[in-house]
């Protein structure tokens, strides 16, 4: 399954709204922080996550994309 901070974004968005907040309106941070958290995620799993193959031809450690 690939990363997408879009959807991540649309989530993070629907949990916060699931909690009373609201995501339209003037002074409504919902979605902005939404994105920041999802591109923060995702950036930060990208970056450090890996995966290990531990038999076969592959075997090693590979990065996430």
């Amino acid at each position: 399954m690939a990363l997408d901070k879009d959807s991540l974004k649309v989530r993070i968005a629907a949990e916060f709204a699931g909690l009373g907040a609201e995501r339209e309106g003037e002074h409504s941070w919902v979605d902005r922080l939404a994105e920041a958290i999802a591109n923060a995620v995702v950036d930060e799993i990208q970056s450090n996550a890996e995966v290990p193959v531990t038999t076969g031809s592959s075997a090693g450690t590979y990065g996430v994309v």
